[in-house]
């Protein structure tokens, strides 16, 4: 979740912490090099997936403080990876996931990727890994990183053929997913939208994954 602070964040700036939906704090990356997803788009985003987050696996791309990451642990799923180049970030990101994967039982698998988001996305997911059910894309607003990173995520079969992917982007700018992308649904929330998008009918994302259908 990177870009500017922006006003109205759940994020206290003297402390650099930040509030999970249920109470937890966690860390918040000091400066205004990080923009922490609203409390408003994060609840509506697990309330939308309330009933598909058990047992899921979930990649946080541009992950930033991992916040997302942390509201999806706790409730229940099974995997995250978080994917931040920035190496100060990422270390908050990892304290942040770890911290809250500590209070569960059994412990979700954690891992943060410290790396250029669409050069890791092209190289294609190792055959010996499972696909993602939900994937979570929260690029600097004003950024070009969307539809290679859409498409990254198709070619390097990242996803589950049944999952979903979340981009949140500015309201005011339009964005439209590259062929053969699904649109599933549009939301707004104040000066933050999220699309959701399914893969292609036939996309070879695999059998492996928990989740059997979409309904975000």
């Amino acid at each position: 979740m990177a870009g500017m602070v922006a006003a109205g964040r759940s994020v206290d700036a003297v402390s650099g912490l930040l509030r999970l939906s249920g109470g937890r704090r966690l860390r918040s990356p000091v400066g205004t090099s990080t923009r922490p997803t609203t409390a408003r788009v994060r609840e509506a985003v697990m309330n939308m997936l309330a009933s598909e987050l058990q047992d899921a696996s979930w990649l946080d791309l541009c992950s930033g403080s991992g916040v997302m990451g942390c509201e999806a642990i706790e409730r229940g799923v099974s995997r995250v990876w978080a994917v931040e180049k920035d190496p100060k970030t990422a270390s908050v990101c990892r304290e942040n996931l770890m911290l809250i994967a500590g209070g569960r039982s059994p412990s979700p698998a954690i891992e943060v990727i410290r790396r250029d988001l669409v050069s890791w996305l092209q190289m294609g997911r190792p055959s010996s890994l499972p696909t993602f059910d939900v994937v979570y894309f929260d690029p600097p607003y004003g950024s070009n990183l969307y539809e290679p990173t859409l498409l990254g995520l198709l070619e390097g079969h990242w996803v589950s053929s049944q999952g979903v992917v979340i981009c949140e982007h500015a309201r005011h700018k339009k964005l439209t997913p590259p062929s053969p992308w699904t649109l599933v649904d549009q939301r707004r929330y104040g000066t933050s939208a999220l699309l959701l998008l399914s893969p292609p009918e036939h996309y070879p994302g695999g059998t492996d994954s928990k989740r059997q259908q979409t309904t975000p």
